[in-house]
């Protein structure tokens, strides 16, 4: 288990990225879910002792986090949102030099971990491919790979999917899926989907605070009954914010249909929607605009 306490963290330039910011996070899958900026990246960073906080605590099995960062990176597998290597390498010949830097000394053991773990991610047939040559959905298995060396028991992957393509993403989050048991993984994202159909259990941060905690299919049902929807026209969006509390809007077939939240029918037209967790997300960001 991990747990980080009254996490607090404040630039040199005065921005505070993180605000007494406290997480209990359980075995399995663990969703963080955010806008940009809103200071997940640098929880991730925080708890993968990449940086030390202004102030706090963060323990994960009885290591303090803090005071013992080589401990933690012992069981630390780590996918940052921009993972370098070097391009002109094959997979097969970075995947074993990184074992070697994890402590995988044995030839025969490392043999075994890398071809493991090029199957597992299913990279096996262009390991002897230059990692240049990859695509996005490519390296970002490459990463998971490489985060799996030595069977860490915290993982952490922060804005894995930014940027793939629909086939892609439902093979990363399918090996994600895979790995997320018997150890705690922390997905960070803005992609509300990637959070839905992967964790049982989530979090909200937004302006580097947490605004909301608990079981996705449990924060869904406080919603029931609550959320509403209407088409209009482009032109009386405006009109719609000043009289309705709007917690979205999308478009579809030139027509923009808005989501309100009311706890009964807003006014005539506004029809009742299953809420989902992007309802959840965008009427917590909102409460939490409204309230700054």
């Amino acid at each position: 288990m991990l747990k980080v306490e009254k996490l607090s963290h404040v630039y040199a330039n005065g921005t505070r990225a993180l605000d007494a910011v406290d997480l209990t996070i359980p075995t399995g899958m663990f969703g963080l879910l955010g806008p940009n900026g809103a200071g997940k990246s640098t929880l991730m960073r925080t708890i993968a002792t990449l940086q030390t906080p202004t102030s706090g605590a963060i323990s994960f099995d009885g290591i303090d986090v803090i005071a013992e960062p080589e401990r933690l990176r012992r069981t630390l597998g780590y996918l940052p949102q921009d993972f370098g290597v070097y391009p002109r390498v094959s997979a097969y010949d970075m995947l074993d030099h990184m074992a070697v830097l994890k402590g995988i000394a044995g030839r025969g053991e490392r043999k075994a971990t890398v071809e493991g773990l090029l199957n597992q991610v299913n990279l096996w047939n262009v390991r002897k491919k230059a990692l240049a040559g990859f695509s996005g959905g490519m390296r970002q298995r490459f990463g998971i790979a490489q985060a799996l060396i030595g069977n860490p028991r915290l993982i952490i992957v922060d804005e894995p999917t930014a940027g793939l393509d629909p086939e892609e993403r439902n093979r990363f989050l399918n090996l994600l899926g895979e790995i997320g048991e018997g150890v705690v993984v922390i997905l960070s994202t803005h992609i509300v989907e990637d959070v839905a159909d992967l964790c049982p259990r989530m979090a909200v941060l937004a302006d580097g605070r947490i605004l909301l905690e608990g079981a996705p299919l449990d924060l869904i049902a406080a919603t029931r009954g609550r959320i509403w929807q209407k088409t209009i026209d482009r032109a009386e969006l405006e009109d719609f914010r000043t009289r309705y509390r709007v917690i979205s809007t999308r478009l579809f077939a030139g027509r923009t249909i808005v989501h309100v939240m009311a706890d009964a029918l807003p006014g005539e037209g506004f029809e009742p929607v299953s809420g989902g967790l992007e309802d959840v997300y965008f009427s917590t960001l909102d409460a939490s605009r409204r309230a700054a």
